[in-house]
């Protein structure tokens, strides 16, 4: 009798599986194991001997291979451990199509019954049966996709309206409660500037573009400080990089692709120097094939660094520094001050063929330069900015203008004369005209043609036009800016000084002889030409 008793019971593995955590507050899992338990009362001999638990796990997006649970489960099975799988709902074995129909049949053909509270039993008896399998999971992965889509595509929405989607809080603001409540009766947080912080990221950035001081140095110089993250932690030198790559500190939500329209109120970090702290990392990326002109070390020992090359192979120029021995008569070993060189990386390690020098004196090249850069500070000095530089500009913008509205007219015009050609066709065909056919598609077809090139030129002379005129907006700062590295260059510090270099000359090639040519950065040079 007891035999009988013990082989009439069903012993029931269930799985109750979340995607996101935000499921699991909301008490997802409780809800899926108080139906699965329901669901059991009712079925004849079942006990429920053994659950797991999946919190965060994408039934999209992971692999049953890789999600322990399922394996858990396969190890059990082939243990013969129990009899039945149920599930709150099929997709919570997962949603990929063509991989959750199988993991649903490697059970069945292991002797597992596969159950679901609201779809019953999955069988496999028939063709039909393995039909409606796929087919199932089929629909549960476009209903993920669909889902997905309609995710992204409000989130890109939000973003684009300045809306924080939410995530930490990145240094230099803090969390506030925003007022107001979503669909799901919770009240959203967003973003405002922590003051102390703030100054904390203009120094990083200030640092950064002024001193030019790398990830390393300026995680070094905030640790030594005690200043430390969101979290009391230090300082990383990939936590400045990001930190300096965050469009969030010049005002935008960037966001899956998208960037938010300008938030004002959150902008801490000038757009200037946003964009000079972008093009200084940029240069100093080791796979940039580019020619750089900013020092991938600010702190050397040397005046020039990044814009120094070999005029003669190319190559960039590095510095070092070596202690003068000696000997006298007696025998006496003397050491004189150290001194210091610029070396061709191409011939003095031998990567190359190059007819220059292998070594020049770092205090005779770097005489040439300073010469020539209080000339420009000499130059910048006596030009008032609104002399020639602000003229030339209008002049330039003005023609441009009067171009656009020349184009403007002819197109006017040749669209008449295309409109007036296509219906004098008619009156050709019909005989009531004095130009033939043949004689007006070749009309129709010149007259087009000339509408497509007016128009293509029309297009780039308003992109010429949009392009001057943003660099007229930007002459005032390189103007001031110009001007403010003629007066403190003499009190800066030598990384400062460095950078000031690195930024004003774009490239100085040092040739056989000390024969240097100096090539000044476009924005400044127009001051001094």
């Amino acid at each position: 009798m007891q035999t009988t008793q013990t082989s009439s019971i069903k012993r029931v593995y269930c799985l109750y599986r979340v995607s996101t955590i935000g499921q699991v507050d909301k008490n997802d899992i409780p809800l899926q194991k108080q139906s699965c338990r329901e669901f059991a009362k009712h079925q004849p001999g079942w006990v429920i001997q053994k659950a797991f638990q999946e919190k965060g796990v994408s039934g999209f997006k992971i692999s049953a291979d890789d999600r322990d649970a399922i394996q858990e489960l396969k190890t059990a099975a082939e243990n013969g451990e129990f009899d039945i799988l149920l599930v709150f709902m099929f997709d919570r074995l997962g949603r990929i199509d063509n991989e959750t129909p199988f993991v649903v049949e490697w059970f069945i053909k292991h002797g597992i019954s596969v159950w679901s509270v609201n779809e019953g039993e999955q069988k496999l008896d028939s063709h039909v049966d393995k039909l409606m399998n796929y087919i199932r999971f089929w629909q549960a992965n476009g209903e993920s996709q669909k889902t997905s889509i309609r995710v992204k595509s409000r989130l890109r929405q939000l973003v684009e309206e300045g809306v924080f989607t939410g995530g930490v809080a990145p240094f230099g603001y803090r969390l506030v409660k925003s007022g107001i409540i979503n669909k799901k009766g919770r009240e959203l947080m967003t973003l405002e500037v922590e003051p102390r912080e703030a100054g904390l990221v203009q120094i990083v950035f200030d640092l950064s573009v002024k001193e030019g001081y790398g990830s390393y140095i300026m995680a070094n110089y905030l640790n030594e400080r005690n200043i430390v993250t969101h979290n009391g932690g230090k300082f990383q030198p990939m936590t400045i990089k990001r930190m300096l790559t965050n469009e969030i500190y010049h005002g935008f939500y960037v966001r899956g692709g998208v960037r938010s329209k300008r938030i004002e109120e959150l902008q801490i970090i000038d757009d200037d120097i946003f964009a000079q702290a972008q093009e200084i990392l940029r240069q100093r990326k080791v796979n940039s094939e580019e020619k750089t002109n900013i020092a991938l070390l600010a702190k050397s020992s040397t005046m020039l660094g990044g814009n120094l090359f070999c005029a003669h192979c190319g190559k960039k120029l590095c510095s070092n520094s070596f202690v003068d021995t000696y000997k006298t008569k007696d025998g006496v070993t003397h050491h004189s001050k150290r001194k210091y060189r610029y070396l061709c990386s191409g011939k003095a390690m031998h990567r190359n063929e190059c007819d220059g020098q292998s070594v020049y004196v770092a205090s005779k090249v770097d005489e040439v330069v300073l010469e020539a850069l209080y000339r420009c500070f000499d130059k910048i000095k006596s030009t008032p900015k609104s002399a020639a530089i602000e003229k030339k500009y209008k002049a330039i913008v003005s023609q441009i203008k009067k171009e656009i509205k020349q184009l403007e007219k002819e197109n006017s015009l040749l669209e008449r004369k295309l409109k007036e050609l296509t219906e004098e066709i008619a009156s050709a065909l019909l005989g009531d005209s004095k130009f033939t056919p043949d004689i007006l598609s070749m009309a129709i077809e010149n007259t087009k043609n000339k509408l497509n090139e007016n128009v293509s030129c029309l297009a780039k002379k308003r992109h010429q036009l949009n392009c001057k005129e943003e660099e007229m907006g930007k002459i005032d700062y390189h103007y001031e800016q110009f001007r403010g590295w003629a007066e403190e260059f003499d009190s800066a510090s030598p990384e400062r000084k460095k950078m000031i270099i690195c930024t004003l000359f774009k490239e100085i090639n040092v040739g056989r002889g000390y024969d240097i040519e100096i090539l000044m950065n476009g924005s400044y040079e127009q001051f001094v030409a």
